[in-house]
């Protein structure tokens, strides 16, 4: 097996130490001490949260980019309707994006996860090329590319956009640059909580490719595998995407231990310091901090705490910071509680900087969310689902179609019809994806991926349309009230959509 992550072991420190000291009893910032929590934290607001007036942007101007603000991202805000913003964001060039400039990516967008560096059934050059699809930017995993292939590979074949072969494999790969956006590596401390130990210098995983017992009396050593923050950092310097998200420590937002989410939350603040004293590729890469917090929205609370952390670093300590992740949402949580701290986030961070709202893409959550602020999102949800043979269609919640099942087994209808995916332009119909998936073809999947990665698409590009045209309140509430339509002359909206939007205005 090939790794690049480091073998765990305590290491020797400048000051001849083993352990990365923790200031004060590790759950309190020293920096914050002097803040007034008794008010909320924001920074850099503009209207409507305040009345000073937002400077607008032409769509299809230039970028310009800031070297004492923002080196390699250029924001502009081309509208806003209520809360929710129409962006475009400017990225500095990569190794193996050989256009003068990445394709610009306009919000609100949804990012398709690749994990390790390509989506299941989904070649690269259809998720630029095909008009349906045209994905300006998709996500990539530091851990798992850090385990396989490794990520000094992939430096030694010009970063992650060569690694993929796109200009080799596109003709036309001036034209249709694509950009990356890697995960620190930071949530898999959850998803592959049996396998991980944290500690101040970093999150210990025990390697899922070891070899296991071949019987119960063989005795096999652990291989655990360590990522820092610097060997995050490093990594993603080695992959090359255009956004990387510095290591938090992430908690699961169902966990009951208030102690340890103090101590993530603070942990979380240190470990950025060390992601942006170690990035080395600060004029070209962007790194973006995680707002973590738990569910503690309160006044003073811990998510309060961590957007203080980022605001004294931004304008204390001068820190180019050129967009802002919320994390730590998204596990199983109530809606209640996941509206509430997006809103919170949203009112808090800089106006005029992207804001990106991780592991989120129910097609609902994006359009709540969008009312709220956010600008990005990515999540499996839409790839994954489809190799389960459930496509995403509008329509009343859950707003999906399940082609295995009996009724789509005659079906002479596509998936979707005006949906300008393959398998809807192409008239396959319901009734051959379901007798594909009977027989297990993986066509299937590869049809049904492209159909839900077009279908979020397309939704995107609505609402920004909507926003744009200063309409999204109408359209939020007609895409609500399509999911959830009045039976019996009375109401079926969940409560928390209520409310979120009403707390959007």
């Amino acid at each position: 097996m090939s790794s690049s992550l480091e073998k765990s072991r305590k290491r020797p420190h400048p000051d001849g130490s083993t352990d990365i000291a923790v200031p004060g009893d590790g759950t309190v910032s020293p920096e914050l001490k002097s803040v007034d929590f008794g008010r909320r934290v924001c920074w850099n607001k503009y209207q409507p949260y305040n009345d000073l007036p937002l400077p607008l942007v032409a769509e299809g101007t230039p970028p310009v980019f800031d070297p004492n603000e923002s080196p390699a991202l250029c924001c502009h805000v081309n509208a806003i309707s209520g809360r929710a913003r129409a962006i475009t964001i400017h990225l500095a060039n990569q190794p193996g994006q050989d256009a003068k400039l990445p394709k610009p990516i306009a919000t609100p967008i949804f990012m398709p996860v690749g994990t390790k560096g390509c989506l299941k059934g989904v070649e690269i050059s259809e998720l630029i090329s095909d008009p349906a699809l045209s994905c300006p930017i998709i996500l990539a995993n530091t851990y798992h590319l850090a385990i396989q292939p490794g990520t000094e590979l992939v430096d030694e074949m010009g970063g992650l956009h060569n690694f993929q072969g796109l200009p080799n494999a596109c003709p036309s790969a001036k034209e249709q640059s694509y950009n990356l956006l890697t995960d620190s590596g930071g949530f898999q401390m959850v998803s592959l909580v049996k396998l991980s130990k944290v500690t101040e210098e970093g999150v210990s995983f025990e390697n899922p490719f070891t070899k296991h017992k071949s019987s119960p009396n063989e005795t096999l050593e652990k291989d655990m595998l360590l990522l820092r923050p610097e060997d995050s950092i490093r990594h993603q310097n080695h992959i090359s995407a255009n956004i990387i998200m510095a290591l938090d420590d992430v908690v699961s937002s169902v966990e009951v231990n208030d102690a340890r989410f103090q101590l993530a939350t603070a942990r979380t603040l240190r470990w950025y310091d060390r992601c942006y004293k170690a990035h080395a590729k600060a004029l070209t890469q962007n790194l973006f901090p995680i707002v973590q917090g738990g569910l503690d929205t309160q006044l003073g609370g811990l998510r309060e705490k961590c957007l203080a952390g980022f605001r004294h670093r931004a304008q204390e300590w001068k820190y180019k910071i050129p967009g802002y992740a919320i994390g730590g949402l998204a596990g199983g949580e109530s809606k209640d509680d996941f509206w509430r701290v997006v809103d919170q986030c949203c009112r808090a961070l800089p106006d005029n900087k992207p804001r990106y709202l991780m592991g989120v893409g129910y097609p609902l959550d994006l359009v709540v969310c969008s009312a709220l602020g956010v600008d990005m999102y990515d999540c499996v949800y839409p790839t994954r689902t489809a190799r389960f043979g459930v496509a995403l269609v509008p329509g009343e919640a859950p707003g999906t179609l399940r082609l295995k099942s009996r009724d789509c087994a005659g079906s002479q209808q596509v998936i979707q019809p005006g949906c300008g995916c393959q398998a809807c332009r192409g008239g396959i119909t319901r009734a051959r994806l379901h007798t594909l998936l009977k027989a297990n073809n993986p066509l299937a999947a590869q049809l049904i991926s492209q159909h839900n990665v077009a279908y979020m698409m397309f939704l995107v590009r609505s609402m920004r349309k909507a926003i744009m045209e200063d309409k999204y309140r109408e359209f939020a509430t007609s895409f609500v009230r399509e999911q959830y339509p009045q039976k019996d002359g009375k109401d079926t909206c969940p409560k928390w959509v209520i409310d979120a939007l009403g707390a959007a205005g």
